[in-house]
């Protein structure tokens, strides 16, 4: 049995695409070409890839099933080739690392004072939500991820989490608010309150352990929205307060710049876990190793707690 690389690449982007003429236009090859290449590996393989009619193309049943595989194959086959190029020198080599909403805001930063240091190590970055972090990381599509805590019944055996760093929950609000004279502010004060919070599993971690009225409240928040930014901005115009992380100076210096108050939330304080996934069984290529090092270092120097204590100055 003789299944090439580029069978496999013909395969997966037919099925991306659900065209064998768009895939042949990304891969710069003609129409009976990419057909051809999916004929043979399905000949190889005794199997039908595809259901075709006039007017539809789409994945059989076992296409389907198989899909993911080819994909972790054809990953893995790129980073034997990535890897074998970088050991020629542990200042070389291409680095992809999957990040989830509130790490991204950090991470351009980071890898920009990487790429000074590493010129020739070339660090790809795929923003995502936490979920995806860890099927990026299964699916062998990144190298590393970067994200919030979340419950290993998510992942498999197969994925080990470092702890990078951790941030206190805030409170966000106007000047003119009552609580903003306040130092820090306890969660029971939250209660009666209109709040705006995200959505998605970050309500759960942030009400558990929590009283069941403030907990109600916060799951049962006024509004709720997608971005942090649209929160910020809505707790700009009125609407309410919201709850946040200080995860960068930019975010707490944008607050003060717009008539907002930040304060730590207390009674209790709460914090919020990031951390470096990646897979148990393979090892990292030179390059990955050198950029995870880094960001344990950079994260290591970098104060959190300076900014987290300039919040109770204002």
């Amino acid at each position: 049995m003789n299944i090439s690389i580029r069978q496999l690449d013909a395969f997966i982007k037919v099925a991306d695409n659900g065209s064998f003429t768009r895939a042949s236009e990304q891969m710069h090859l003609t129409q009976s070409a990419v057909s051809g290449l999916i004929k043979e590996l399905e000949t190889n393989l005794e199997i039908v890839f595809f259901d075709r009619t006039t007017r539809q193309l789409s994945l059989s049943t076992v296409g389907r099933n198989l899909l993911p595989q080819a994909r972790r194959v054809l990953n893995e086959m790129h980073l034997f080739v990535n890897e074998a190029s970088s050991l020629t020198s542990l200042a070389q080599g291409q680095v992809r690392l999957a990040v989830s909403q509130f790490a991204a805001s950090s991470m351009p930063a980071v890898v920009a004072q990487f790429t000074k240091e590493y010129p020739d190590i070339s660090v790809s970055l795929l923003d995502c939500s936490a979920e995806n972090v860890l099927e990026y990381i299964q699916n062998i599509e990144v190298d590393l991820g970067v994200g919030a805590e979340l419950s290993f019944m998510e992942a498999d055996d197969d994925v080990s989490a470092d702890l990078l760093y951790q941030l206190p929950f805030c409170v966000v609000m106007p000047d003119n608010h009552e609580l903003a004279h306040q130092s820090e502010v306890t969660w029971q004060q939250l209660l009666g309150t209109p709040l705006i919070t995200l959505n998605g599993p970050i309500n759960e971690q942030v009400t558990a352990e929590l009283d069941e009225a403030v907990a109600t409240h916060i799951q049962q928040a006024r509004y709720k929205v997608n971005f942090m930014s649209t929160a910020l901005e809505m707790t700009r115009q009125g609407f309410g307060i919201t709850l946040c992380l200080p995860y960068m100076p930019e975010v707490i210096d944008w607050v003060s710049a717009n008539g907002l108050q930040m304060r730590p939330l207390s009674r209790p304080v709460k914090m919020r876990r990031f951390f470096i996934y990646q897979r148990s069984s393979r090892g990292l290529s030179p390059a990955s190793i050198i950029f995870k090092q880094f960001l344990q270092t950079y994260f290591d120097s970098y104060s959190f707690e300076n900014h987290f204590n300039d919040l109770q100055s204002f």
